[in-house]
């Protein structure tokens, strides 16, 4: 007899714990189905931006566009792709649920301390929000930014509250993803804190190249900030609020800053 543990919980709590191989296939999977594919394509469409005839500084990044010239088709087309695009979220925390409560622990999510939290996001807000808006109008200036569109839509009842769904689900979609599950699944693969932080950090900036080089700096800059902070705290709560605050901003306040900075925000005439 040898002295390996051949007990049910042993043998479970085995069967349970995917090896190297398998996680790698795992975050690859998570990745595919949503942020890893934005990054390809937002590649892509950098590589296209840089070789088109029109300089940088002149074409226009439209973040939420009409998805048709029909309003009650729009709201379906724009309610169903913020649905659809959450799925990834709905598969991390699938995977990384757990039987005890918290049953979201390992995404840093424990339902407890919701409003300190909310305040620590608050201030995330005042130290990201200010300077990437003087970074975003140097970039601008600099040529290294397209022209940003947060709010492409047309004026309709349900325009605020859609823009407001659209915040929420960025917010959603790239923290849970990005700092929850990439921390929980790297630190498994044995990968370093800081190794953890700039990994994620390239991930976050690069899925935002289609908005110009620029772009990729103040989201490495955010990434590197968000993530060395939540090694330290480990809770997602704070980065879910400041994330949402911050688009919500860019998204509804989008049309006062147009109407007072049009050299800056509004579309290239």
């Amino acid at each position: 007899m040898t002295g390996t543990d051949l007990s049910p919980t042993s043998v479970g709590a085995r069967h349970r714990a995917p090896g190297r191989t398998r996680l790698w296939w795992e975050i690859a999977i998570v990745l595919a189905l949503g942020l890893g594919q934005s990054a390809v394509y937002a590649i892509v469409q950098l590589a296209y931006r840089l070789t088109d005839t029109a300089p940088l500084a002149e074409q226009t990044a439209t973040l939420n566009p009409p998805r048709s010239d029909r309003e009650i088709f729009d709201l379906i087309y724009q309610v169903l792709s913020i649905g659809f695009s959450l799925v990834p979220v709905l598969l991390v925390c699938f995977l990384l649920w757990q039987r005890r409560r918290p049953h979201l622990g390992r995404l840093g999510l424990d339902g407890t301390r919701m409003l300190p939290d909310a305040g620590r996001g608050f201030l995330l807000v005042l130290a990201i929000g200010i300077p990437g808006l003087g970074l975003y109008l140097a970039g601008r200036a600099l040529g290294l930014f397209v022209a940003v569109n947060p709010a492409g839509l047309d004026a309709h009842w349900w325009t605020v509250p859609v823009l407001l769904l659209a915040a929420a689900r960025a917010s959603i979609s790239e923290e849970f993803v990005v700092l929850g599950y990439l921390f929980a699944r790297l630190r498994r693969l044995g990968w370093g804190p800081w190794t953890i932080i700039v990994a994620t950090s390239v991930l976050r900036a690069t899925y935002h190249l289609y908005q110009g080089p620029g772009a990729f700096l103040g989201n490495l800059a955010m990434g590197l900030l968000f993530g060395w902070l939540f090694q330290r705290g480990g809770r997602l709560m704070p980065f879910l609020v400041a994330h949402f605050l911050i688009d919500t901003t860019a998204f509804v306040g989008y049309p006062w800053a147009a109407a007072a900075w049009p050299a800056l925000f509004g579309l290239p005439g």
